[in-house]
C-alpha cells in the first residue's frame, strides 16, 4: 500500500509503545513494573468527576463551541493570568488535550520551507509535529552541565534565515530541568528580537518542586520581552487527568481564531463532560490548588526517593536531578557492551530480564539517557530500582 508523503517519516509514538508492550507482557503473566508512561497514578479528584456526572444528567452533552464553552474559556483566562495581567478569553482555545493544542499551533505557523528550533532532549512528539506541518524540525541542545537547557548563544548556533519557531517545555519532559525566570526571559528576547514564534509548553507548570509550586513561565515575564508566542497547558498533567483529554492554548485573538478554525474541521469541540469537569477545576480554585498541592507534594517525595535510591543503588549511573515534572533522566551508556550500543538496547535488556519498563533516550533526542517515570508507588519504585541495579549495578 502507497501511503501519503505526509506521513512516509512519521514514527510511532515510543512512549506509547513501550508501555503498550509493557501491559502486554503483563497481560502475558510477566512481572512488569511499567514505568514509561507519562501519567500521574493518582484518581481525578471526586469533586471534579462529580461536575462531569452532574453536567451529564443536566444534559450538557451536546456540541459547544469549536474553541470551547465560553463560560470555561473564562475561567482558564482567569487561572492563567497573574496579577495585574488581564487575559482575554478569546485568546484561549479548548482542545482534546495538550497534544492537539501543539498541533493546531505547528499546524497554524509553519509549512513546507520553514524550520523549526526544537529544544534537546525533547518529547517525542514534538518533531512529529513539525513533521506534519511539512516542516524542518532542526534540534538545539544546551550544556549536560547545564541540564541542556538553552541560551542564546546555544540558538544562535542553529538559527538560519529559514527559522521560524522555537518549541520546548519547562519544567521539561522528558529531564524534570526547569528554567529559571532569568533564563526563560533570556531565551524570550532572543525569540523576540528574531521574529520567531516561541512555542512554550506548560503542561507540567503546575507540578514544581521549587518555591510557589509554579515554574516560571511566559506569562510571569515583562510583556516587553516577548513577541509572538503560543501558551501551551492543560489539566492531564496537574489535576490526574489524563484520560479527560482537556488542554488548551494561549495565544493571540487572531492566532486563536485560525487554531479554532483548523480544530474545527478535525475533531470540532473536546467532549463536553469533560469541559464540565475541567470548569469545575479552573472555577473552583481554591479547592484545585490544594488537591494539585498534594499531589505535587507526593512527586516531591517520590523523586527524593528515587534520588536518593539511585545514589544508594546505582551509585554509577548520572541523572538530572528533576526540579519538576515526575521523571528521572539517566545515563545508560555504562550499560553497553555485548552487542548492546544504544539506549534502545539496554532498556530491552532491562525489559527482559528485570520486567522493568523504562523508556530509551533516542526517543528524546539523547541516545545516552533513558527516562523513568516515577508517578507509581513508593514500593514500586523502590522494587524496580532494586531489580535495576542486578543488572546496572
Amino acid at each position: 500500500m502507497e501511503l501519503s508523503s505526509n506521513v512516509s517519516s512519521l514514527k510511532p509514538s515510543a512512549t506509547i509503545a513501550v508501555s503498550s508492550l509493557a501491559k502486554r507482557l503483563a497481560a502475558e503473566g510477566r512481572d512488569i513494573i511499567n514505568l514509561s508512561a507519562g501519567e500521574p497514578d493518582f484518581d481525578t479528584p471526586a469533586w471534579i468527576s462529580d461536575a462531569a456526572i452532574q453536567g451529564i444528567r443536566d444534559g450538557r452533552t451536546r456540541y459547544t463551541p469549536t474553541p470551547g464553552l465560553p463560560e470555561l474559556r473564562a475561567a482558564i483566562a482567569r487561572f492563567v493570568g497573574v496579577p495585574g495581567t488581564a487575559i482575554d478569553p478569546s485568546r484561549v482555545v479548548v482542545s482534546s488535550g495538550a497534544k492537539q493544542s501543539l498541533f493546531n499551533a505547528c499546524f497554524s505557523l509553519f509549512g513546507p520551507g520553514d524550520e523549526v528550533i526544537v529544544a534537546a532532549p525533547y518529547w517525542t512528539s514534538y518533531p512529529e509535529m513539525v513533521g506534519l506541518a511539512r516542516a524542518t524540525p532542526v534540534f538545539a541542545a544546551g550544556r549536560e552541565d547545564r541540564g541542556f537547557r538553552l541560551t542564546p548563544d546555544d540558538l544562535e548556533k542553529v538559527v538560519t534565515p529559514a527559522s521560524r519557531g522555537l518549541l520546548f517545555s519547562s519544567p521539561c519532559n522528558p529531564t524534570g530541568v526547569v528554567y529559571t525566570a532569568d533564563e526563560l526571559q533570556a531565551v524570550a528576547e532572543w525569540a523576540r528580537d528574531r521574529g520567531i514564534y516561541l512555542i512554550s509548553d506548560e503542561i507540567y507548570r503546575h507540578i514544581y518542586f521549587g518555591e510557589g509550586g509554579e515554574a516560571p513561565g511566559l506569562l510571569d515575564l515583562p510583556s516587553t520581552s516577548l513577541g509572538p508566542h503560543v501558551i501551551i497547558n492543560g489539566a492531564s498533567k496537574s489535576f490526574a487527568m489524563t484520560g479527560w483529554r482537556i488542554g488548551f492554548s494561549v495565544s493571540t485573538p487572531e492566532l486563536a481564531s485560525t487554531m479554532g478554525a483548523v480544530q474545527s474541521h478535525m475533531t470540532s469541540n473536546a467532549a463536553t463532560p469533560s469541559q464540565m469537569a475541567a470548569l469545575a477545576a479552573y472555577t473552583d480554585v481554591g479547592r484545585t490548588h490544594e488537591a494539585v498541592g498534594a499531589m505535587r507534594e507526593a512527586f516531591r517525595r517520590r523523586r527524593d526517593l528515587v534520588t536518593q535510591r539511585f545514589d544508594q543503588k546505582l551509585p554509577q549511573l548520572s541523572y538530572l536531578r528533576p526540579e519538576g515534572a515526575f521523571y528521572l533522566f539517566f545515563r545508560v551508556d555504562s550499560g553497553y557492551g555485548d552487542g548492546r550500543e544504544s539506549a534502545g538496547a539496554v532498556c530491552s535488556w532491562l525489559l527482559e530480564e528485570t520486567g522493568v519498563a523504562v523508556v530509551p533516550g533516542e526517543a528524546f533526542g539523547e541516545p545516552r539517557y533513558a527516562r523513568m517515570s516515577f508517578a507509581s508507588s513508593d514500593a514500586l519504585l523502590e522494587d524496580a530500582i532494586d531489580r535495576m541495579a542486578t543488572l546496572l549495578g
